[in-house]
């Protein structure tokens, strides 16, 4: 989790999305401008990115129909400063739309690199026979008064971790050689204002490390590399309340870990269930 990266100035999510501009020419081309303190290492905090694509899905395509599932690869790293998100109508029926978007970037020889595709499953809701199942979230070990808050280390955690905050209930933390394979983060965005609550979950579920992390003794790099993201449409009252990040590792080997994340509302309405491999080096 660490990074070098030193950030004087805070821009906010909500001036991130306001600033954003629709290029038309000759396909839907969104461009957005991301500041050096939505970094996470090399890279921009893959939760902010793939936030900003929803974003642009929506504008080319329509944003009357809640998503509910989100493919992610990163593929590679998007460094501060403008980049752009091709978006691409697949297919639109009745019920379901289904788009595609790809986040490119010029390199330092002004050559255009893929930083990441994605696919949205945005679906409108209908009546069914079906009965409506809602897990129940299960009490953490620890409150949020008593859960352990996070620090913000310049040039040591990552800099986008200072628009978050993070209270861990249960789990080691990164790097101390814990015997836990899982997590329990109570977490939020510290400015909520213009970002909706849709958005909220697709950042927060993807914004804890890996539990694996924890069992090492010392510090190694780690990086998603692919994320399945499915969510249900919730109801949040309290826009500045906890959402509580449920993590477990499912396996590991090889320098791989596949892992689960189930994201729940302040109220405890389950929000979104995650699935990434996320790559350890060392």
């Amino acid at each position: 989790m660490s990074d070098t990266t030193t950030a004087s100035v805070i821009t906010p999510l909500s001036q991130l999305l306001s600033s954003r501009q629709r290029l038309d020419a000759p396909a839907p081309r969104i461009r957005f401008h991301v500041t050096p303190d939505w970094q996470q290492g090399r890279t921009t905090f893959g939760g902010l990115l793939s936030v900003l694509v929803v974003q642009a899905m929506r504008d080319a395509c329509g944003a009357d129909w809640p998503l509910r599932a989100l493919q992610t690869n990163f593929v590679g790293p998007v460094a501060p400063g403008a980049f752009d998100v091709e978006v691409t109508l697949l297919r639109q029926g009745k019920n379901i739309r289904q788009v595609q978007a790809r986040v490119t970037q010029p390199d330092a020889n002004g050559v255009e690199q893929t930083g990441g595709v994605l696919l949205g499953v945005f679906g409108t809701g209908r009546e069914s026979g079906l009965p409506e199942l809602r897990p129940e979230q299960q009490p953490a070990t620890k409150d949020i008064a008593s859960a352990f808050q996070w620090p913000y280390v310049p040039n040591l955690t990552p800099a986008f971790t200072q628009h978050l905050e993070f209270r861990q209930a249960e789990g080691g933390l990164p790097f101390t050689g814990s015997d836990e394979w899982h997590s329990r983060v109570y977490t939020r965005l510290n400015a909520v204002e213009g970002v909706d609550s849709e958005l909220q979950a697709v950042m927060l579920a993807d914004a804890g490390p890996t539990p694996a992390l924890a069992r090492l003794r010392g510090f190694a790099p780690a990086s998603s590399v692919s994320w399945a993201l499915e969510l249900r449409p919730v109801t949040v009252g309290d826009a500045t309340g906890f959402w509580r990040m449920d993590k477990e590792a499912l396996a590991t080997g090889e320098g791989y870990v596949n892992e689960k994340t189930t994201l729940w509302t302040p109220e405890g309405q389950m929000a979104a269930l995650g699935y990434q491999v996320v790559a350890v080096y060392g």
